[in-house]
C-alpha cells in the first residue's frame, strides 16, 4: 500500500493522523526531500523521514499537533546542530498537516430514540462524541464510529467529573428523574460552553424547581437550556437530532468568534 493509500485509509476511518513531509534538505542530513511518515496517536505508523533524532522530534511534534488539537498544519525549520542535537551541520524543513484533529468535545447523556440519530450524526462532524448510558442495549446499537467513545455507568451524574471543561453537553436520558441529577451536578460543579437538556417548558420549569431544592444559587437556573434544539422541524427523532446538532454548531462558532475577538 502506498504511502497516499493508507492515509487516505486512515482519514477516511476517522483516525487523528498527521502527515510529515521533508521539503527541504540542505548539507549533511539523513534525509531525503520528500520522505514521508505518518503519526497517529499511537506513535509512527508508517513511512520515515530519515530515521534517528530527526525523526523523534518530527515524531513528537506530531504527537503534540494530536494532543493539543489547536493547528492543522505548520513547517518547521531545523538547524541539525542547533534545534536537534546533531553533530552534523545540515538544516531540514518539514511540512505537518493533521487530517481528523477534533478540538470539539460533544458529550451525549442517554442512547435512547433520539441519540440513536444524533450521534452518529454528530460523528460526520469534526468533533469527538461521547454517549453515556445506563444500558448497554442501547448503546450497542449505536454504529460505532472512531469519534465516538461509549460509555456504560450505572452512576451516570458521578460521570460528570470525568468530562472535558469544553465539552458541549446535552442530556437525553429516560426522562426527568434520571436527568435531574445529572443536572444537578454539572451545575453543582462544573461550568461547560453548552448545556441543554431534552424536553419541553414544562420540564425546563420543573428542573429549575430541582436545582432550587437542591440549594443552588437562583443564576442556575438559567444556566442551561431546555427545550434544546432550534425551534425548527417537527418532533420525528431525525428532525430534532437535526435541530440539535445545528444549535450545537451555532453555539461552537459563535464561542469561536467570541475568542477570536478576545
Amino acid at each position: 500500500m502506498t504511502f497516499f493509500e493508507t492515509l487516505n485509509e486512515l482519514i477516511a476511518a476517522g483516525r487523528p493522523v498527521v502527515a510529515v513531509t521533508v521539503v527541504d534538505a540542505v548539507g549533511s542530513v539523513p534525509n531525503d526531500r520528500g520522505s514521508k511518515m505518518i503519526v497517529t496517536e499511537d506513535g509512527l505508523h508508517s513511512g520515515t523521514v530519515g530515521g534517528g533524532r530527526v525523526e523523534k522530534k518530527a515524531i513528537d511534534e506530531a504527537l503534540r499537533m494530536l494532543g493539543e488539537a489547536t493547528e492543522s498544519t505548520h513547517f518547521v525549520n531545523w538547524q541539525l546542530n542547533r534545534d536537534v542535537g546533531m553533530t552534523c551541520g545540515g538544516a531540514v524543513k518539514l511540512y505537518f498537516e493533521a487530517f481528523n484533529v477534533a478540538s470539539w468535545n460533544v458529550v451525549v447523556f442517554g442512547a435512547g430514540h433520539i441519540a440513536q440519530a444524533l450521534v452518529p450524526l454528530l460523528c460526520t462532524l469534526d468533533c469527538r462524541v461521547q454517549c453515556l448510558d445506563t444500558r448497554a442495549e442501547w448503546l450497542e446499537t449505536i454504529p460505532a464510529s472512531a469519534r465516538l467513545t461509549k460509555t456504560l455507568s450505572t452512576n451516570l451524574a458521578g460521570e460528570v467529573a470525568f468530562l472535558p471543561d469544553d465539552a458541549f453537553v446535552v442530556l437525553m436520558t429516560m426522562g426527568h428523574a434520571t436527568d435531574s441529577p445529572i443536572l444537578v451536578e454539572i451545575l453543582r460543579t462544573r461550568r461547560f460552553p453548552f448545556l441543554g437538556v431534552i424536553g419541553s417548558r414544562a420540564k425546563a420549569n420543573i428542573l429549575k424547581n430541582d436545582i432550587a431544592s437542591a440549594g443552588l444559587p437562583p443564576e442556575s437556573q438559567e444556566a442551561f437550556l431546555c427545550p434544546v434544539g432550534l425551534p425548527i422541524g417537527s418532533n420525528h427523532p431525525a428532525e430534532i437530532a437535526i435541530s440539535i446538532a445545528a444549535q450545537l454548531l451555532e453555539k461552537r462558532d459563535s464561542a469561536r468568534e467570541s475568542k477570536m475577538r478576545s
